[in-house]
């Protein structure tokens, strides 16, 4: 069990961050590194990366989109209740190592994640520009917490409501294009932003890693839920990856899997709902 230290809510009805009591997660893991969790006995087993570790403390750190049935069960929770299983850390670390300038790009929840390697990078000494995008300004994730570390946090928003009015991969193209010395890129959301940060970076032959939430179910490489396509070769995301270098996945493939059991994924969040309401 994994007994919940604070519970904040970042966008209201929508995203959550809560701080898990996990001494022994946190002492192993690293950037890039997911925990998978039960919120109950009749829970089913779902991967959250995790945002950020505190040593001392003993705690983690993870946000989620409150998108379907299991995430809904969590979001119930409140501080002082306990998760019934947390398992990590899991998956390979992120290679993180001096090499100058790096680009970290974010949307979405995808943002929390990224975070923890952006920090990473920024402890091992190298220059990192954060880049993070939203529908609008409201719906932006850890902004605040970037600037921490990063030597810049540049925004952009689909409505212009913060930052530059448009894609991340906007921004990211500017930069690429203005400053050759950037040296890897790093894209962690929506599997359509990943793929087109990938297009972008391809053209100027910079080294970029994406962070693939694939389906999982046992997040130890057994029943093959999780499986990609990379380099022509069949890995899989729990224990290869997540991260997988972003020239060499098939988005393909990895697209239409990720759209296999939306139809359940609706009814069983429906059914649910509608029983959590009848309770009340």
């Amino acid at each position: 069990m994994a007994k919940i230290i604070r519970k904040r809510v970042l966008i209201p009805e929508r995203v959550t961050e809560l701080t898990l009591e996990a001494p022994e997660i946190a002492a192993k893991a690293r950037p890039g590194n997911f925990v998978i969790l039960r919120v109950c006995k009749e829970g089913e087993r779902f991967p959250l990366t995790i945002a950020d570790t505190d040593v001392e403390a003993g705690t983690i750190t993870i946000v989620y989109l409150v998108m379907g049935k299991s995430t809904a069960m969590l979001n119930c929770l409140e501080q002082g209740q306990e998760v019934l299983d947390l398992c990590g850390p899991l998956g390979q670390a992120t290679d993180i190592h001096p090499v100058g300038t790096v680009i970290c790009v974010g949307g979405g929840t995808g943002i929390a994640a990224m975070h923890h390697i952006a920090k990473g990078h920024a402890l091992a000494g190298n220059r990192v520009i954060s880049i993070i995008g939203a529908r609008s300004a409201d719906l932006l994730l850890f902004e605040e917490e970037l600037k921490k570390f990063s030597h810049e946090v540049l925004v952009a928003t689909d409505d212009g409501s913060k930052g530059v009015k448009g894609l991340v991969t906007q921004v990211l193209h500017d930069r690429l294009a203005s400053d050759p010395e950037i040296k890897e890129v790093v894209a962690v959301g929506p599997v359509p932003m990943m793929r087109a940060v990938a297009e972008v970076t391809r053209s100027f032959g910079v080294k970029t890693v994406v962070s693939l939430n694939s389906i999982m179910v046992d997040g130890i490489g057994m029943c093959g839920a999780c499986r990609v396509r990379v380099d022509n070769q069949t890995r899989f995301a729990c224990v290869d990856g997540p991260e997988f270098d972003a020239h060499k996945v098939d988005f393909n493939e990895l697209t239409m899997r990720l759209k296999s059991f939306v139809p359940q994924e609706k009814q069983s969040y429906t059914c649910y709902c509608e029983c959590h309401e009848q309770k009340k």
